[in-house]
């Protein structure tokens, strides 16, 4: 499967989200918000909604702030609209990036985007031209050293939708996206917890980046993901952190 460094960039990747917690409830909130006005506020029969809850559950966002968020999307609290928006471009080495948005004012975060692109040495391309190099779906991984047998008959039997062993020994569970919560959680119930696990969108192939490439592809990254209106960023890029 992925290349040798994917147990160190995915911990890079995660200590890079974790030094930018206090963002994390402002952008959870919103696709709360955005998930209970288009699919309504019962996460029961609203499996994006879901999808967000635990997301903001499980980096412990207050109760009251998820309600709220709910409220505001339903009607019952006055709140923000906010659309949907993606954009694509190429990164550093022809890396494939792709940015989710949510905002209220499209003309504003298209320019804020493509200037982040043009700055940092990356360009803004059509719909379209690098979705098609990633999928959408659960993702968690688990130490060098986990037991691979014992691994895949569990998460087979939670439902994921496939196991593998990466160079550097580490073993990556992916799963349907709105499965991701029931499969991470049988897992923990048969005794695997994982070090890392999100919803993303997998990219099907890396681009390898090490040296002066990875120092400003990683810039590139930084000037997108501190967008006010960016709610996350994918990437094709493996960044050698040696």
């Amino acid at each position: 499967m992925a290349g040798h460094s994917k147990w160190a960039n995915i911990q890079h990747r995660k200590g890079r989200q974790d030094e930018k917690r206090g963002r994390v409830f402002s952008r959870l909130a919103k696709e709360i918000t955005v998930a209970a006005r288009m699919g309504g506020g019962d996460i029961n029969f609203n499996p994006r909604l879901r999808l967000a809850v635990d997301k903001g559950k499980a980096v412990n966002m207050p109760a009251d702030n998820i309600d709220r968020a709910i409220k505001k999307g339903t009607g019952e609290l006055e709140g923000v609209t906010y659309e949907e928006a993606r954009y694509e471009g190429y990164g550093i080495g022809g890396a494939a990036v792709m940015v989710d948005c949510l905002t209220d004012n499209k003309t504003r975060t298209v320019a804020d985007v493509r200037h982040a692109f043009n700055k940092y040495g990356g360009n803004m391309g059509t719909d379209g031209c690098v979705a098609f190099q990633f999928k959408h779906c659960g993702q968690l991984l688990f130490a060098p050293g986990t037991s691979e047998d014992a691994l895949m008959e569990a998460a087979l039997e939670a439902g994921a939708d496939d196991v593998g062993t990466n160079d550097d020994g580490s073993i990556e569970v992916t799963t349907d996206p709105y499965q991701f919560g029931e499969v991470k959680e049988a897992l923990e119930k048969a005794g695997f917890t994982a070090e890392f696990g999100e919803v993303t969108m997998k990219p099907l192939n890396e681009t390898e980046l090490a040296g002066d490439d990875a120092v400003r592809m990683q810039k590139l990254l930084d000037a997108i993901e501190s967008l006010d209106d960016v709610q996350a960023v994918y990437t094709s890029a493996a960044m050698d952190e040696e």
